[in-house]
């Protein structure tokens, strides 16, 4: 195999691959080795861990102990110095609360500090402006250039070889799978080839015709003349020091202080015209520091650390770094040309992680930590549109140190996906979120009136962002009467051809070769019997079948899997979807349709072609609210036409529009999992709780073998908590604390207003997850009690919805 790119990740995944026994590794590099010129020979180096996304904590991490346990000639590759967050702002000290939580929930040790306990760590710092701090005392500094080479001789003694000054000037492929990579030294044949070229990664994908999500952004670091209470040995004693409510980072290099900015503006950079290696002043990612965009984060600087007055800039530079449209790495095969991976837009910080990451998909078909945030497919068409690309990844560099809450929405461009529908949710007063390019309706102010003198508890300011109290009336609405809810951007897939339905049945863990009008929930799975997604799988006829999916990433991989006498076919943008779900739901809909919407002759997960108001529609009768009511599909062109004669239908029935807040409380309130939050592929199905949908009996299925292989009982286990007091609203991946001890953590959370109580699903140890179990969510360092619950917790026979 080749690795495209000897900087810190290429480094990294030669020695992970060469320990697994892959020993045939050629790693090519256009510049010299190990300062390649690229991101990571520039790189300040620093580590910390907290992240919001668990899966970038655990590449941090690895990064972190690998590199600790790592020499170079007697010299260390990281530095252990630990990391402190500073707050100065009533909002910047709340926020580090929450990132103590998540550090908690993701294993690292963290603590919470007074103004004095935070100067005491660094005495430069002006006491009278700090409000408190967040100090992770195992976090520290990369030495990345050491880090690349002690790596990369450790798998050149396995056997790797590093071959450098060979630029890439092609990709090789025939039959759909790489065969070789060319450079200006030769080709070498590869059946296996990883890009690993960081800033030129778009170049290197071009050349198998994958246009990469990633923007080449300058970032700021400058160093200071000499201060006077800083000791001249390179010995670095202080912590790395993140003053974010100044978008500024501090670390020392001797005497001096280098300071990091993603204050200024964003500063994309061509990457045609980044020069090679060998015609840099000094390298290519180093470009010439422009003063004037550092004035003001000088001065934020020297607001901080007063000992900066008797100093000044003595040097800097903009130091190109990668960014995509979520801030996240690009990950996983190429869906065109098999055999090409990308290991891109990948950070120090996380380098080691990825690597291994990588390592284990090429050696054992699946990464052991789940990495579909990371998944080069997540991005919709749309989304790698090059201007779509350019404004959301400018915004991710203005976000870097940002406060985001979970629920915050991208910003521009928005309204790039829109349903038939829209046009009625606007006038209907619709706030919208964004998710996969698609503007979502969380709840329509139509509905205000409907939320006149409910008794709601009062929320905390975190859980009142994006939040109404409409979703409330919304979900009452949907629980005494009828609502209608816009399914449209849940992924559709068609799947046909004569061995459609044997390939389903091995892609899945259910029995889906059932007679045509069969539902079946039921789980992908991947190698190590980890849940990749959880799909809905309708049988239309013999040969044809429509799937519920999680995004574009299923699609990917159930081609890849396809045999040739089987198409896969996204057809979510051609069609639109409405949910019709209440008590009242049979009522709307068999009125408009000379069909038989009966339960005795249309029963629950089952699926018919029908009509309703004279528009032709697939109607499916399965229900993610709990409710009786059907999923009805049509194509995009009637959309409007279904949803206006619905709604006019509806008014005798006190139907509402409603939106994604109230169906997440009414899901949570029936248990059902959304894949992504409450279980990802880092999970059994028996431990998230839908080992219903595994059919060992049914014959081999992908993920079969490592089912087999568990033991009985799980060690873990996904249950339902309630919090002790209704206003505990909690947002999800909190820490939980059982017998004064963290334990597990929450995924998804939401106020369930049938049961009037606060609900937090999370992973719990098995001997934990009983109910009655008395445990502690931990919310902005205070800790609320609440106690394990018996699920479902609503409606456990199932009667409202099989009405």
């Amino acid at each position: 195999m080749v690795i495209i790119g000897a900087g810190i990740v290429g480094c990294s995944l030669a020695d992970e691959l060469t320990e697994r026994g892959w020993t045939d590794v050629t790693v090519v590099e256009q510049g010299p080795l190990f300062a390649t010129g690229g991101s990571s020979s520039h790189a300040p180096g620093l580590v910390f861990r907290t992240n919001a996304s668990k899966t970038m904590t655990e590449f941090a991490e690895y990064t972190v102990r690998k590199f600790r346990g790592l020499e170079l000639d007697g010299l260390p590759c990281f530095l252990p110095v630990g990391g402190l967050e500073l707050a100065t702002t009533p909002q910047r000290w709340h926020d580090l609360q929450r990132k103590h939580g998540l550090a908690s929930s993701w294993g690292v040790r963290s603590h919470l500090l007074s103004p004095e306990e935070c100067t005491a760590l660094w005495p430069s710092v002006d006491r009278e402006r700090v409000l408190g701090g967040f100090h992770t005392p195992d976090d520290g500094l990369a030495k990345a250039l050491r880090a690349c080479e002690a790596q990369a001789r450790r798998a050149i003694a396995r056997g790797a070889r590093f071959l450098a000054h060979h630029t890439v000037v092609g990709v090789e492929e025939s039959g759909g799978r790489v065969r070789g990579v060319v450079t200006d030294h030769g080709t070498f044949p590869a059946d296996v080839v990883v890009s690993a070229a960081g800033l030129w990664g778009p170049r290197i994908g071009r050349m198998v015709g994958l246009e990469l999500p990633m923007l080449p952004m300058a970032h700021q670091y400058a160093k200071t003349t000499p201060l006077a209470d800083f000791d001249a040995t390179p010995e670095v004693r202080r912590p790395i020091l993140r003053h974010q409510d100044a978008d500024l980072y501090f670390r020392e290099h001797g005497d001096r202080l280098g300071i990091g900015s993603y204050r200024h503006r964003p500063m994309p950079v061509d990457l045609d015209e980044v020069l090679a290696p060998g015609e840099a002043p000094v390298m290519p990612s180093m470009l010439e520091f422009t003063q004037e965009d550092f004035e003001e984060s000088w001065q934020d600087a020297r607001d901080l650390l007063p000992a900066l007055g008797d100093t000044k800039v003595d040097e800097g530079f903009n130091g190109i770094m990668s960014f995509t449209p979520d801030g996240m790495p690009l990950l996983g095969e190429s869906h065109e040309v098999a055999g090409f991976f990308s290991a891109e837009a990948v950070w120090v910080t996380h380098s080691a992680g990825v690597a291994r990451a990588v390592a284990e998909w090429l050696v054992d078909g699946a990464p052991s930590t789940d990495v579909h945030e990371c998944d080069l497919h997540r991005f919709e068409d749309v989304q790698r549109d090059p201007d779509f690309v350019f404004q959301r990844s400018c915004r991710a560099f203005v976000e870097v140190y940002d406060v985001l809450h979970p629920l915050q929405p991208a910003g521009e461009p928005r309204g790039v996906r829109t349903s038939p529908f829209h046009p009625r949710q606007r006038e209907l007063g619709a706030f919208f979120l964004e998710s996969g390019g698609w503007e979502r309706p969380h709840w329509y102010e139509a509905n205000a009136g409907l939320a006149e003198g409910l008794d709601l508890p009062e929320r905390g300011e975190w859980a009142s962002r994006f939040w109404s109290p409409i979703a409330a009336a919304e979900a009452r609405a949907t629980r005494e009467r009828v609502a209608m809810y816009d399914m449209t951007p849940l992924k559709r897939l068609e799947v046909s051809g004569p061995g459609a339905a044997a390939f389903l049945q091995r892609m899945t863990t259910g029995n889906v070769n059932r007679k045509p009008g069969a539902v079946t929930y039921t789980l992908l799975l991947d190698d190590n019997g980890g849940v990749r997604s959880d799909v809905t799988v309708a049988r239309l006829s013999e040969q044809h079948f429509q799937l519920g999916v999680n995004g574009t990433v299923d699609l990917v991989w159930l081609r890849r899997h396809a045999p040739d006498d089987v198409h896969v076919r996204d057809i979510t943008a051609g069609t639109c979807c409405v949910g019709v779900w209440g008590p009242l739901a049979r009522d709307l809909v068999q009125p408009l349709s000379r069909d038989d919407f009966s339960h005795e002759g249309f029963g629950f997960f089952r699926v018919r072609r029908a009509r309703v108001a004279g528009v032709p529609v697939t109607a499916m009768r399965v229900s993610y609210v709990g409710e009786l009511g059907w999923e009805i599909y049509a194509d995009a062109d009637v959309g409007l036409r279904l949803w206006d004669s619905l709604w006019e239908a509806g008014q005798d029935l006190g139907v509402v529009a409603a939106g994604r807040s109230a169906f997440n409380s009414l899901r949570l309130e029936k248990g059902y999992r959304a894949w992504g939050a409450d279980m990802t592929a880092e999970h059994t199905p028996y431990e998230a709780g839908v080992g219903f949908a595994v059919r060992m009996d049914k014959g081999d299925f992908l993920g079969r073998a490592a089912l087999a292989a568990l033991p009985e009982e799980p060690e873990r286990r996904l249950v339902p908590l309630l919090m002790d007091h209704r206003e505990h609203v909690v947002m999800g991946s909190e820490p939980v604390h059982v017998d004064g001890a963290v334990a597990g953590y929450v995924t998804s959370a939401a106020y369930g207003y049938t049961l009037d109580r606060s609900i937090a699903y999370a992973w719990l140890p098995a001997e934990a997850a009983v109910p009655g179990t008395r445990v502690a969510v931990e919310y902005f360092a205070e800790k609320l009690p609440a106690t394990v619950a018996q699920e479902p917790l609503f409606d456990p026979d199932m009667s409202r919805i099989r009405r």
